[in-house]
């Protein structure tokens, strides 16, 4: 059984009229001199004049090292004193992304002569800045690692987000004379000097860890840059993609390799905020060991740390000397393995509390 399907002229011209209707009110809405649309016809800066621009961020000057070696000083002592404040104000004035979009950009061009020179003048930012920080660490003696430091030791697959939406808007903004105003933003969102601020810290301080982990932030940074860059450059008709196929193929690589630490760091993270939220949920609310009124006790802070096979729960309490037992700590550690499912090797600190009250 078949179905034949009619159309009658008179519903097709109507509906030709209909559409033409619909044209013209586009039309006419766009060609109103009110500025509202005609930014989504602005024209990309000629290829001439993005060209010296950015040749002009990628040659290592005497400007380039006085005001990354300012920015350093700048990150290393906000890293130190905790101050995301003085950080930012660090990531503003620093202008190692002018070189690394020359990269991106060298490689949307295939133009060989322009990547080396930028990919020298940022190995050479790179060094400097590792280097300033740990001159800075190492003069001022200081081997605290807060939270700002911390926060840069454990790249996710966030960071590689981050990274990847931050490249694409540094190659954006190089295109558009109107949007030039947006270059600081970009340079707050990828951060690129505070991971080698970090990377020197941790030299100075010893810590291995900590400079390892904020060196693959950077690289995972830089990747992003250059990759997701070339890629803007591309969509932009800069280059063409036979040029910058042996780039954009060497830049995946990398960025698959870079991806599977932060792969499992990610794993981590996300074990880690569930497995915690079910667990002081436990320590709350189910028991009354560590939180007993009658004996005046809190929690101060609860850790959880994934470790092969097992997890490892960090309790810290205030409590009179005596007033927790062994047995107790036993009961709740049996009690966490059955509810997570998991082995669960627990410590508690308990810290002694002593309480005056003035008059008595």
């Amino acid at each position: 059984m078949s179905i034949i399907l009619t159309y009658h002229p008179r519903y097709i011209i109507r509906a030709k009229l209909l559409l033409c209707k619909i044209n013209r009110s586009f039309k006419k809405l766009w060609e109103q001199d009110n500025g509202d649309w005609h930014w989504l016809k602005e024209k990309p800066v000629p290829i001439a004049s993005l060209n010296r621009s950015i040749w002009r961020l990628s040659v290592p000057t005497f400007s380039f090292h006085f005001m990354l070696s300012l920015s350093t000083i700048i990150a290393t002592l906000g890293l130190l004193a905790n101050s995301a404040a003085v950080i930012i104000g660090a990531m503003i004035i620093a202008p190692l992304m002018g070189p690394i979009v020359g990269m991106a950009y060298s490689t949307a061009m295939g133009n060989r002569r322009l990547l080396r020179r930028s990919s020298f003048t940022v190995v050479k930012g790179i060094f400097l800045t590792i280097g300033v920080a740990w001159l800075v660490t190492s003069i001022i003696g200081l081997d605290t690692v807060d939270t700002e430091i911390m926060s840069r030791v454990k790249p996710t697959l966030i960071d590689f987000g981050i990274a990847m939406a931050a490249g694409a808007a540094g190659a954006f903004t190089n295109t558009r004379r109107s949007i030039s105003s947006a270059i600081p933003g970009v340079a707050i969102a990828v951060a690129l000097v505070p991971p080698l601020s970090v990377v020197g810290i941790g030299l100075a301080q010893g810590e291995t860890d900590i400079a390892l982990g904020a060196l693959l932030l950077f690289l995972t940074n830089l990747i992003c840059i250059v990759f997701f860059g070339s890629l803007v450059f591309l969509f932009q008709s800069y280059g063409n993609i036979e040029r910058a196929k042996t780039g954009l193929v060497m830049s995946t690589v990398v960025m698959f390799v870079l991806g599977v630490p932060l792969s499992l760091s990610m794993r981590e993270l996300i074990i880690k905020k569930n497995v915690r939220h079910q667990i002081e949920d436990f320590i709350f609310y189910e028991t009354e060991i560590f939180t007993r009124e009658a004996i005046n006790s809190t929690i101060n802070s609860i850790a959880v740390t994934p470790k092969h096979g097992y997890l490892k729960v960090d309790i810290e309490v205030s409590a009179p000397l005596g007033s927790i037992k062994q047995k107790q700590v036993e009961v709740v550690q049996d009690a966490l393995a059955k509810k997570i499912g998991k082995d669960i090797f627990l410590n508690v600190e308990v810290v002694p509390l002593q309480r005056f009250t003035v008059p008595n």
